[in-house]
């Protein structure tokens, strides 16, 4: 068995194979504002740099994230921060699904509502949050990540069949079948990594910066952007071979190219005739 030790506590130290870049359109599903700024936004920054189109799409507006503010307060307000974060890395979608902060539930209406961000925006590649209960460094996830990852790996394939969720038809949204790749950011077990030396590292922290009052309201579990976002970038960079990166698992929802043919079945010999080796 592989243990922590030997793999790092941001992946495996030997070499990732970088994750495909041969698209135009990345959708990002997150459950609060704040969440795509650790780490992901790093990699949205080399994206849109290449001239991709990237849209975010919150499931809450982070209502429950500041302790010493009410939701009511908190909630317009980690909205304009994560319009800020965004704008820094070059996003200028962002759109809330406005289900309730800190008590996501995984189920039909939360896929629905994905997939018809879905089917409106197209995406190639979908960018979400690692769904098990550990992640990155063997941290327990929070209940909300968990549930919005899952749904969003679920309806990258809900989007395509027009007999699930057929009343979105009603709202002029045809099915969209062509998500090829979902990305699940800080995982416990990367598969694939970007690299974000440089300018897509800068822009990553400037968009983590621009969560003021967020940081601010965690008191004692309060940190500076900077030196956090380096080291996690720079632990990531081992695993690719380079300064920094952002690690992903990836899941592949289609074949590249054609799928394997399967094997045929040799025919059985007739009863009473022996087979020829």
């Amino acid at each position: 068995m592989t243990t922590r030790e030997e793999t790092g506590a941001f992946g495996p130290q030997s070499p990732l194979p970088p994750l495909p870049e041969d698209w135009e359109r990345c959708l990002v599903v997150a459950a609060h504002p704040d969440d795509i700024e650790y780490g992901a936004a790093s990699a949205v920054a080399r994206w849109t740099a290449q001239g991709k189109r990237v849209t975010y799409l919150l499931a809450t507006r982070g209502e429950a994230g500041i302790d010493a503010l009410h939701p009511a307060e908190a909630g317009p307000l980690r909205e304009a921060e994560e319009r800020a974060g965004a704008r820094e890395v070059g996003v200028d979608t962002v759109e809330f699904l406005d289900h309730r902060d800190g008590v996501v539930e995984y189920g039909l209406d939360l896929r629905r509502d994905i997939v018809r961000a879905m089917r409106r925006h197209r995406p190639e590649v979908v960018v979400t949050g690692a769904f098990s209960v550990r992640m990155v460094a063997g941290v327990t996830h929070q209940a909300d990540h968990r549930a919005v990852g899952l749904a969003a790996l679920d309806a990258a394939r809900d989007a395509g069949n027009r007999w699930i969720f057929p009343e979105l038809a009603d709202e002029g949204l045809e099915p969209w079948g062509d998500v090829r790749l979902v990305c699940m950011a800080g995982p416990e077990r990367p598969t694939h990594a970007v690299d974000v030396t440089g300018e897509p590292l800068e822009r990553g922290i400037a968009s983590l910066s621009a969560h003021v009052e967020y940081t601010r309201g965690l008191g004692e579990q309060s940190f500076e952007p900077r030196p956090f976002l380096t080291w996690a970038a720079r632990m990531g960079g081992s695993a690719l071979g380079v300064e920094a990166a952002v690690l992903f698992d990836v899941h592949h929802l289609a074949f590249e190219g054609r799928p394997p043919a399967p094997r045929r079945a040799r025919p059985r010999p007739a009863a009473g005739i022996r087979a020829r080796s």
